[in-house]
């Protein structure tokens, strides 16, 4: 079988960098272009020297990554992949965007979050939500992907079963996260800066995060009905992963049990989700290089309160593996395809 020819534009971001590495461990697909602004003429080993001898590849331009490929990934800020979108779907090549460009369904909530518009409005109705544990059998044979980001995924995926089967209630609900530093991107700001993020653990972005409407609007189609949350970020001194702790009301008469099966049930046959034992917590060590998303479940029967605890590998299950996995779906391919991924043990 011909191997699927993928192109990635943004490839030297930490979220591109990502998807080159997974790439060239995936049985069906090969790596056949790349692109960079900021190092274009440099190889990807001269930019992250870890793949010397293992990617040598030289960045180019879009146009490149378009001519040369079927599949292309798109690791870019918001608002610049758009025009690339339409280009790639113009010319028949699959198209899936890691930025927001085409998460929200709403052009009212980009513009109040993100401060832009839908340029393209009939392009917009084309793409589709990919958080395939979800939505899996819309993402089936599209050629326009939004890929979701990593709070983006953690949350919703801690909270669907219960909120899916009416075990809790859907007002009050509370997402504290944690996250690594790539999840704010290779760009140096004084936030990241060492001496700023070393030793230290603080909020960012109290109840004003552009993943807010995202969320909702996952957990508003699972629950049937407009959902809102309080949602708290928050910097972790790590590389990788994101913790989230999400708070509900427990239903009347719900009981742990009972939302235990729940999940079991939602989740049954989920190669990348993995449910843990009663009273295991879990942690982002555990998930750290995987597609893994792994949930913890507890009640407080004190105050009535059911909390979901997951964690991810914020460039893997809450960026370039959740995109890989979408090809691989998209395409037909075994959708664990690349993504069998063994985590460190320490």
């Amino acid at each position: 079988m011909n191997r699927v020819k993928v192109g990635i534009v943004g490839a030297t971001g930490y979220a591109g960098v990502e998807l080159c590495r997974l790439i060239m461990g995936h049985p069906q697909a090969e790596l056949s272009a790349i692109s960079s602004v900021s190092f274009e003429g440099k190889t990807l080993s001269e930019v992250y020297p870890a793949y010397f001898h293992m990617c040598d590849m030289i960045c180019g331009t879009q146009e490149q990554v378009l001519e040369k490929s079927e599949v292309i990934f798109a690791a870019l800020p918001h608002g610049l992949s758009q025009e690339l979108a339409a280009q790639c779907v113009k010319a028949g090549k699959a198209f899936t965007d890691l930025g927001a460009d085409f998460r929200l369904e709403s052009e009212e909530e980009y513009k109040e979050w993100y401060g832009g518009s839908f340029t393209d409005k009939a392009l917009h109705q084309e793409a589709v939500y990919g958080l395939p544990e979800l939505f899996r059998e819309r993402i089936r044979g599209k050629r326009l992907i939004a890929n979701p980001g990593c709070y983006t995924t953690a949350v919703p995926l801690a909270l669907a079963p219960a909120l899916e089967a009416g075990l809790i209630q859907p007002e009050g609900i509370i997402a504290d996260c944690k996250s690594g530093v790539t999840g704010a991107g290779r760009k140096p700001t004084q936030g990241n800066h060492y001496p700023e993020l070393n030793e230290g653990f603080t909020a960012y972005k109290v109840a004003a995060h552009r993943h807010t409407p995202e969320m909702e609007q996952t957990l508003s189609h699972i629950a049937g009905q407009k959902i809102k949350l309080t949602f708290v970020p928050h910097l972790l001194p790590i590389n990788r992963g994101i913790l989230a702790t999400c708070y509900a009301k427990l239903a009347p008469g719900a009981e742990l049990a009972a939302i235990r099966k729940a999940y079991e049930n939602r989740y049954a046959g989920e190669f990348f989700i993995r449910l843990l034992p009663d009273g295991q917590c879990a942690n982002v060590k555990n998930v750290r290089c995987t597609n893994f998303c792994d949930i913890s479940l507890f009640a407080d029967s004190r105050t009535g309160t059911f909390i979901a605890v997951s964690a991810i590998d914020n460039m893997v299950k809450g960026a370039a593996g959740q995109a890989i996995q979408n090809m691989n779906l998209a395409l037909g391919i075994d959708e664990t395809a690349g993504l069998k991924l063994v985590p460190p043990a320490f």
